[in-house]
């Protein structure tokens, strides 16, 4: 933009609030919180779609068909046409559905609206036929191409750098309260997206604001249709113990643990997705099947519902902590077992976000060490979050804000414990990461 508005997104001002006080700023202020409403009941409606219609597939439909309760074989053909829908969409529709998953989570620049349906298809089918993946990731690239698309649609000649700070507004409205506080969307966006200095400012207020607004919504919307917020909540948490030395050892077991799961998960993921890539829709319903016939031994295995080991996991955190006593250590870890198989698959072939997968993941293992001398429930909980998704998505700040005021006041007890476990676990996992092949110098130092 010129000089009196945002200012280059590449340029280092000598007064880093210049670019605040550029005349263009305050209107970018006004477009992020006029877009922030719809973008916000637009996300709102998507969560509101991908739960009925996961209810409908899963509960519903069985029941109709005359079946007493959903059979454990039910996933199988369900997720096998997940990967029909998801690789038709993937392979024929612009912007092959989104992300990869198992590239991490990246926000990236504004998404080109061409692009937005195969996004939208390609998440919902995954969704809502019980993919192991999260519907952040998909909602925040929603998010951006729709702000962008509407500022563009208004003013063709919007400038480049002002469209920026629109898209990741947008993103910002989009995932406001679904991590259960627009703080963490808000360091989760800042974490991924790498933004830093004046750069950092000039985005994060508009994000901010639009993500107030977006949460105001999402509230409003949740109370009038009586559907709730969809957000990452935690009704009934345990009370967890004091940090002692004890805990912190525990802590750094967890962090171990945490980066060897992940990085297994991780890997496996890129080495099944570069055998699905050249077969795109053989492969994509095949690892539909895998997923089904995972989540078929996880039930028959353990007599518990499929659904604990299907969909993201979000909301099956609450009940997995409430009910944690009823389940066996065995029985735990059984879950931690088929959940990372199926999450992995998942990322290697799908489309949706990773955050909450990893999450469950994590949660579970913690709550299986649990069952050892000097761990209590409600800290094995939180440190096998934080650790699992700092392992898997390389965002620490983030991964400790999700393990810790996802927990309320006995976050505060536990963040000592989370902050090692993340620690810990973010370098082992950094360690264990494959160095980059076309980093010269970091291949040499690390074989010397």
């Amino acid at each position: 933009m010129s000089a009196d508005g945002v200012g280059q997104p590449g340029a280092a001002p000598k007064d880093p609030f210049a670019l605040v006080r550029g005349r263009g700023y305050p209107v970018l202020l006004v477009v992020a919180a006029v877009l922030g409403v719809p973008i916000s009941a637009a996300a709102f409606g998507y969560l509101a779609l991908v739960s009925g219609l996961q209810s409908l597939t899963y509960t519903d439909l069985p029941k109709a068909l005359g079946f007493h309760g959903t059979p454990s074989w039910w996933p199988v053909p369900l997720l096998t046409l997940a990967g029909l829908l998801v690789g038709l969409t993937i392979r024929y529709l612009p912007g092959g559905g989104g992300h990869k998953p198992a590239e991490g989570l990246v926000a990236g620049g504004p998404v080109p609206v061409i692009h937005l349906p195969g996004i939208a298809l390609a998440s919902i089918a995954s969704l809502v036929l019980g993919v192991v993946l999260g519907p952040e990731a998909p909602l925040i690239a929603l998010g951006s191409g729709v702000a962008v698309g509407a500022v563009r649609l208004v003013r063709k000649d919007f400038p480049p750098e002002a469209t920026e700070v629109v898209g990741a507004a947008g993103s910002f409205a989009a995932i406001s309260t679904l991590l259960g506080s627009p703080l963490i969307g808000a360091f989760l966006l800042m974490e991924a997206s790498g933004l830093g200095g004046a750069m950092l400012g000039m985005v994060l207020v508009p994000g901010l604001l639009a993500a107030g607004v977006g949460s105001l919504i999402f509230t409003g919307l949740g109370s009038w249709t009586g559907l709730g917020t969809y957000s990452l909540a935690l009704q009934q948490v345990p009370h967890a113990h004091r940090p002692d030395i004890a805990g912190f050892g525990w802590a750094i077991v967890v962090g171990v643990a945490a980066a060897v799961v992940a990085t297994g998960i991780h890997r496996l993921a890129l080495f099944l997705q570069a055998r699905v890539e050249p077969r795109r829709v053989v492969a994509t319903v095949l690892a539909g099947t895998v997923v089904g016939v995972i989540a078929l031994v996880y039930a028959e295995g353990t007599g518990k519902a499929a659904s604990g080991l299907l969909y993201s996991g979000q909301s099956a955190l609450n009940p997995l902590l409430a009910a944690s006593a009823g389940y066996s250590a065995g029985t735990l870890l059984v879950l931690v077992l088929c959940k990372a198989l199926a999450y992995s698959v998942s990322l290697s072939s799908f489309r949706g976000g990773p955050i909450f997968p990893a999450m469950f993941v994590g949660a579970t293992g913690g709550l299986a060490l649990a069952h050892l001398p000097g761990l209590d429930v409600t800290s094995g909980f939180a440190m096998g979050v934080g650790a699992m998704c700092v392992a898997m998505l390389k965002l620490p700040m983030t991964s400790v804000l999700l393990a810790t005021l996802l927990l309320g006041r006995e976050g505060l007890t536990v963040m000592p414990l989370v902050i090692v476990a993340v620690v810990v676990s973010y370098v082992i996992s950094l360690r264990l990461a494959p160095v980059p092949a076309d980093d010269p110098a970091d291949a040499s130092s690390a074989h010397p």
